[in-house]
């Protein structure tokens, strides 16, 4: 990617157009991952039970019911993507789970009744900020809790599949803000910093699934790289599979948990 073009702001991904199709099963996790990540989440929300909760940016739900069944609910999927919401809808049901249309910047729940949001890689999506800021803020209980779970531009991740994409370097630095960027709009919009957690992330495991996975493309970066650029990297990744040359590594991610100051 030339310099060029990180001046130029990415094209905004259509989940209609693409990637609904495929993301439920290129994003999948297996059960050890989904019940590690409720552990990280519980750590940080209140004892009581049930919670109710938000899955802001929800896609396909690969994380709501797990939300429910974590937390009791009931939990509602916010997703403005009609495609997405149309695959949770038939492969992410649970009892306590509703999936809703809407966005950060207008989130079609009442004031004050989440006792907690999760943003889990969808922040980089929002338009505007400083509303989705205002918004979660409305939404949550006093005692409420947002875990945004998030790449941030100064600790972008080296995942296994990153060496095959060096493009996607450039394209997740244009891509996502900075800890302090996103700290800042929080807390200049009524929210502080509890926690900043650099977590491990799970092992994919089966690597040749793993690539199968990647293959299916839905990963927004993927979306900003040519066809060239992923013909010849998923060439070599497959040469690298079948000489058993791919092995994982120890990866982290960040997430930030913000509680609203008193009004």
């Amino acid at each position: 990617m030339e310099p060029e073009d990180l001046a130029k702001p990415l094209a905004p991904v259509d989940y209609d157009r693409v990637q609904h199709q495929s993301y439920a099963r290129g994003r999948a996790l297996p059960a050890d991952a989904l019940q590690a990540y409720m552990a990280t989440f519980g750590a940080h929300l209140a004892d009581r039970r049930p919670l109710v909760g938000i899955d802001l940016g929800s896609g396909t739900g690969r994380f709501t019911p797990s939300l429910a069944q974590a937390f009791g609910g009931p939990i509602y999927g916010v997703e403005p993507a009609a495609g997405m919401r149309r695959i949770a809808e038939a492969e992410s049901r649970h009892p306590a789970v509703s999936y809703l249309d809407g966005r950060a910047e207008a989130i079609p729940r009442p004031d004050a009744t989440a006792d907690f949001v999760l943003m889990f890689l969808s922040w980089h999506h929002v338009t505007d900020r400083l509303a989705a800021a205002r918004e979660i803020r409305r939404v949550l209980r006093p005692d409420g809790r947002l875990l945004l779970r998030s790449t941030f531009r100064n600790r972008i991740p080296d995942h296994w599949w990153r060496g095959y994409f060096p493009g996607s370097w450039d394209v997740e630095r244009a891509m996502f803000p900075t800890e302090a960027e996103t700290r800042e709009v929080f807390e200049g919009n009524g929210f502080k910093t509890l926690a900043v957690v650099h977590q491990a992330l799970p092992f994919e495991g089966d690597i040749a699934g793993a690539v199968a996975r990647l293959k299916l493309r839905a990963v927004s970066v993927f979306e900003h790289l040519s066809d060239a650029e992923l013909d010849e990297g998923f060439a070599r990744m497959d040469a690298d599979l079948a000489a058993g040359a791919i092995v994982e590594k120890p990866t982290y991610g960040d997430f930030i948990v913000f509680g609203p100051r008193p009004r």
